[in-house]
């Protein structure tokens, strides 16, 4: 199978940052985190995850092959070791892809995520799929649902300029892969995991984040040996698009953590 599709920024020399999106993003969402990173002397990745952009899609769609076409895109970069920095969703990819590889990981930013969703039979995880594949049973289109859960996942009375790329990435995402990407995200469970991390470890929670609580995003760090938790203030759950400067002065304090 071919490699997920990514932006590659910096030499081939530098030390690696991967930057993994959420359910509604892609990789073009990463543009500002990326520029940054790279002023700093890192090379960076961004991925359209699988089904995502010009990414195949992988069978069956869940944490184990996500993490497995982030490897292979990394071999296709010739990368042996990455700080892995993910948001929601992909901060969950990169907690899988720990429990494969834990040796070509050198450091995780888990921001606006959690270790688990819980059980996939549980009430919670079957009205959350309910809610969020009505519309597209109700014919409604990505950019639809865009239009609805965008503004509900910012922080409240912020400035929508910044949320533009967010929706743009939103409505670019094809229906079948956002089934399948939420079908995953109600079976994810790696709390046994925590214990295990051994590299530096940041968990930037978000304060008007609804979808990741600060409280877990809190309660998932201490169970996390030396790890840091950070919570941006004002910032929804797209707080990389919300707040891209606080972001990135948060991932260049934590990339000093990382020894290159």
């Amino acid at each position: 199978m071919n490699a997920p599709a990514f932006t590659d920024v910096g030499l081939s020399t530098q030390p690696a940052v991967v930057f993994l999106h959420g359910v509604g993003g892609g990789r073009h969402g990463w543009a500002a985190q990326q520029a940054h990173v790279a002023a700093l002397g890192w090379r960076s990745l961004a991925w359209d995850m699988p089904g995502y952009g010009d990414s195949p899609m992988v069978t069956p769609y869940d944490f184990a092959h996500l993490a497995q076409a982030l490897w292979q895109m990394l071999d296709a970069a010739h990368i042996d070791q990455a700080v892995l920095v993910g948001h929601s969703m992909g901060a969950m990819v990169a907690l899988q892809a720990w429990t494969q590889k834990p040796e070509r990981i050198r450091g995780l930013l888990l921001a606006a995520s959690s270790p688990a969703f819980g059980n996939s039979d549980g009430d919670f995880q079957k009205q959350f799929l309910a809610q969020r594949l009505a519309p597209l049973e109700a014919g409604k289109t990505m950019g639809d649902i865009a239009d609805k859960l965008i503004p509900t996942m910012a922080a409240p009375g912020g400035d929508s300029t910044p949320l533009i790329p967010a929706h743009q990435s939103m409505s670019a995402v094809p229906p079948a892969t956002y089934r399948a990407a939420l079908h995953a995200l109600v079976q994810f469970e790696q709390r046994a995991a925590l214990p295990t991390l051994s590299v530096p470890v940041l968990c930037l929670a978000a304060e008007h984040d609804r979808t990741a609580p600060p409280t877990v995003m809190e309660r998932m760090a201490q169970k996390i040996p030396g790890a840091r938790y950070a919570c941006l203030a004002g910032a929804g759950h797209l707080l990389h698009y919300e707040q891209p400067e606080v972001f990135n002065a948060e991932l260049e304090k934590f990339l000093k953590d990382v020894k290159p």
